[in-house]
């Protein structure tokens, strides 16, 4: 019998938690996967694709598979699941959440608590905005009429986008030179980002710094209460200290 470890990933740091624990004896490693993403950078070990159903959900699929410990591994701003995760006290919870970002001299950084915030926020700062918050609530951008939104994301968003929208779907990590340069060939003057935190996507907040660009920073949501480290190998001597005891 192997003891099951369910990561909720989505993230590298679900990935390199995965990578760091597929080798211990006698255990499963199993990474649940929203489906969100069409082609997921998958880890090793066993791959679960889908929603859960919700708290209920999740405890049903605990209680048949029985794991030694749950680690949150999502998003940051990966809400539901977080919540759902939070809500199931029948097995040891781990949350595994990467540092936001810090302001460095010379940001030019305003904090909104969500996304309509930066979106009504938007207009004040400028009218040639690179958003990359995702697909996710583009209308509260798009509603705007702005003369240029320049969109980025993984996945396509779904239904038509307006003229002044320019789609560019692409992945991190990206680097200084080129967000440097993106930022310089569509006139941008204003960027949108969630404070998602990492080294993958961080190059658009230096290069906005470098050319004195404003950038509208949207807050992390409230995590629930659970136990919570920042980096994979704190999180898997965690989950090492709960396979061996007793």
């Amino acid at each position: 019998m192997r003891t099951t470890v369910l990561i909720l990933g989505g993230t590298t740091e679900a990935r390199e938690l995965a990578e760091l624990l597929v080798d211990e004896p006698d255990t499963r490693i199993v990474t649940s996967y929203a489906g969100r993403t069409a082609s997921p950078r998958t880890p090793p070990g066993d791959i679960r694709t889908g929603g859960f159903g919700g708290p209920d959900g999740l405890r049903e699929w605990l209680t048949a598979h029985a794991p030694a410990i749950l680690v949150d591994a999502t998003h940051p701003f990966a809400q539901t699941i977080s919540a759902s995760a939070a809500a199931v006290p029948e097995v040891p919870r781990l949350r595994l959440v990467r540092p936001g970002w810090t302001e460095q001299a010379g940001d030019r950084w305003h904090r909104v608590p969500t996304l309509d915030a930066a979106a009504a926020a938007l207009p004040a700062h400028g009218d040639r905005a690179f958003v990359t918050t995702g697909r996710q609530r583009l209308d509260a951008f798009t509603a705007l009429g702005l003369p240029l939104l320049l969109v980025r994301c993984v996945e396509p968003p779904g239904g038509s986008l307006p003229p002044n929208v320019r789609l560019l779907l692409d992945r991190g990590p990206y680097t200084v030179e080129s967000e440097r340069a993106l930022l310089d060939r569509n006139g941008i003057d204003v960027v949108v980002a969630k404070d998602s935190g990492g080294d993958a996507t961080r190059a658009k907040l230096d290069a906005a710094r470098e050319r004195g660009i404003p950038v509208i920073l949207v807050d992390r949501p409230i995590q629930p209460a659970v136990p919570t480290v920042d980096t994979p190998a704190a999180a898997a001597a965690r989950v090492r200290e709960l396979l061996s005891a007793p």
